[in-house]
């Protein structure tokens, strides 16, 4: 994980303030290096116009065995790459640093493009958008990322987050003709800022940049006549101007009449737990040992991996398949957060069901355990030190009192604007508190040393775990639920994972994806959908008994309940879908009539 903040300035360098730079620093800890550059940029005349370019990078080091400091600067071209992701492969697996190897990518790449406009304007060394080397390479790496790369061979900046959008990249457009491409805002909540769209790889082209400026471009949609190479699915026609999206269209095939039931012998069960096992593999092996937390208030442990963990099927699953791939001897955090909800609070007051300190009254719970997710996560967490006792398992129960919310309110709005609605705010505050880590195991205090978290989301979209996908199928069976379910597919990239990037970023760790692997998204949208859900089959019948979980299970996400039954976990095969804002108790903190899409005010 890391930091980007890359400018460009017509006048001046437009480096990050020290507001900024600290919010950089807090993304990636473990260095933070700014590389200014001047550019006398060749507009094909007699004279050359000068550009400033401004690098800013910092580093939360987790690949390799050393920190690479960046911005990546190679010294026989000028080039520099700010890189923040994960190349878990480039054609094949990547053992050292990634950002190296895709720097070096690059750099070949974009000495292939110049011999290609050479040949292209016969023997003219003139700047082009055409960029055949960069987009092959781009389309040969394989895991989440942002990145801003100067391609000084060419006088070309290229910038972009992967096709799902795993990092986070804003943009800027200043009147002062200066344009800055960063992980993060100001925190001043200024309009001008977007979000970097996950549609394709953005080019800017220093001689067309500065043209823009002289012909006084006024567009806000594109004031600085940048372009864009598109992720298009392989079908055939995409080329040199296209990047490929390294997954498949959904498969929309129907099943015949004999439909087949989906239970623990089918082959897709079987599948799902491979292709989990790989993803898992690339993100929580080879870990480096994660700095020491020195706190006299909390101990710690030697995790190194951390699962956020509401304890429904998704994240626990996760976390079940991580002890068939990690050391015993490596303990494993389970983040679980609950919410101070005051009108939660007031209901159970009334109902005499929660302590009241003013009176000193009995107690059958706290405040903390009135939030669902608190209990399935006690219960999961049972079910996993009974299936996995090899394992030393903690369950980091983070309480996070009202007024406590309300303290960091402001910092978690700048962190993920410019997303501002209520439920854009309840989601970020849970993974916000999460990632912090700072919570008590078995009723002492305790903070994670973890810097990885694993995330189970994608699962949903993929499998059929939304309330809206049985809905579909009921009004309009398989080609309804197909069409659903492509919806979701295809909004994908559109996910708030850059918004989530920026909150859990904050506190210095990092968020994988092993639901959206690539191969594992290669297998899952070829795979038939009855082969991944159960609708249209039995469910829930009241006279099965376990032998025959498949009567047992609900149809939603069923290929995953019946892996999780084959690996012991029965209790979290039967588990409920619950949204985390409301499993947490983040949504509707004073008003129960509040809606997410309202904005914040």
């Amino acid at each position: 994980m890391c930091g980007i903040h890359f400018s460009i300035g017509r006048h001046a360098y437009c480096p990050p303030d020290d507001n900024v730079a600290q919010l950089l620093v807090n993304r990636g800890p473990d260095s933070i290096k700014t590389h200014n550059i001047k550019v006398n940029v060749d507009r094909c005349t007699d004279s050359s116009t000068e550009c400033y370019l401004s690098f800013t990078s910092t580093v939360l080091a987790l690949r390799g065995d050393h920190v690479t400091v960046q911005p990546l600067v190679d010294t026989k071209t000028g080039s520099v790459l700010c890189w923040n992701g994960e190349a878990w492969k480039i054609e094949e697996t990547i053992s050292g640093n990634d950002a190296e190897a895709v720097f070096q990518l690059l750099l070949h790449a974009s000495s292939q493009d110049f011999q290609f406009q050479k040949s292209a304007n016969g023997g003219a060394n003139s700047p082009s958008l055409a960029s055949p080397g960069i987009v092959n390479a781009i389309n040969s790496i394989s895991g989440p990322f942002a990145f801003v790369f100067f391609d000084a061979t060419n006088q070309r900046i290229f910038f972009s987050r992967d096709c799902l959008g795993r990092r986070s990249l804003l943009s800027k457009a200043d009147q002062n003709h200066s344009f800055t491409v960063s992980s993060i805002c100001n925190g001043s909540l200024d309009k001008t800022w977007l979000e970097v769209e996950a549609d394709g790889v953005y080019v800017v082209s220093l001689k067309d940049f500065l043209k823009s400026i002289a012909e006084d471009q006024t567009n806000p949609e594109n004031p600085f006549g940048i372009s864009k190479v598109p992720w298009v699915y392989q079908d055939g026609t995409a080329d040199a101007s296209h990047l490929k999206l390294p997954y498949p269209k959904l498969n929309k095939e129907l099943p015949s009449q004999n439909l087949p039931v989906l239970n623990l012998s089918s082959p897709s069960v079987q599948s799902i737990e491979k292709h989990l096992l790989n993803s898992l593999r690339l993100r929580v092996q080879n870990v480096p040992t994660p700095p020491v937390v020195e706190s006299p208030e909390h101990s710690s442990s030697s995790a190194k991996v951390a699962i956020l963990f509401s304890g429904g099927l998704d994240c626990t699953m996760l976390a079940r398949l991580s002890h068939e791939v990690l050391p015993f001897s490596e303990d494993i955090d389970l983040l679980n957060v609950a919410f101070e909800n005051p009108r939660v609070v007031a209901a159970a007051r009334k109902e005499k069901r929660l302590h009241n300190e003013t009176d000193g009254t009995s107690t059958s719970c706290s405040a903390y355990d009135l939030c669902p997710d608190r209990l399935t996560a006690r219960a999961s967490h049972k079910e996993l030190e009974k299936v996995c006792p090899q394992r030393k398992w903690h369950l980091v129960e983070i309480n996070v009192p009202y007024q406590e919310m309300l303290e960091h309110r402001p910092l978690v709005i700048s962190l993920i604007h410019p997303h501002n609605t209520e439920m854009d705010l309840s989601i970020a505050n849970a993974f916000y508190f999460a990632a912090r880590g700072i919570g008590t195991v078995q009723a002492k205090s305790y903070i994670t040393p973890a810097r990885i978290l694993l995330s189970g989301l994608g699962a949903d979209e993929l499998f059929g775990g939304y309330g809206r996908h049985r809905v579909a199928f009921n009004r309009d069976g398989f080609p309804g639920l197909l069409d659903e379910l492509e919806l979701d597919v295809n909004r994908l990239g559109k996910r708030n994972l850059g918004r989530d990037d920026r909150v859990i970023a904050h506190w210095g760790k990092e968020a994988r994806f092993p639901f959206l692997d690539e191969q594992f998204l290669n297998w899952s949208l070829g795979c038939p959908v009855w082969e991944k859900c159960g609708f249209g089959q039995p469910e829930n019948a009241p006279d099965a008994d376990d032998a025959r979980p498949e009567l047992i299970l609900d149809a939603e996400k069923k290929v995953l309940r019946l892996l999780a039954w084959k690996s012991g976990m029965h209790g979290v095969a039967k588990e409920k879908k619950r949204a985390i804002q409301f499993g947490a108790r983040t949504a509707k903190m004073e008003v129960g009539r509040t809606k997410g899409t309202q904005l914040l005010s």
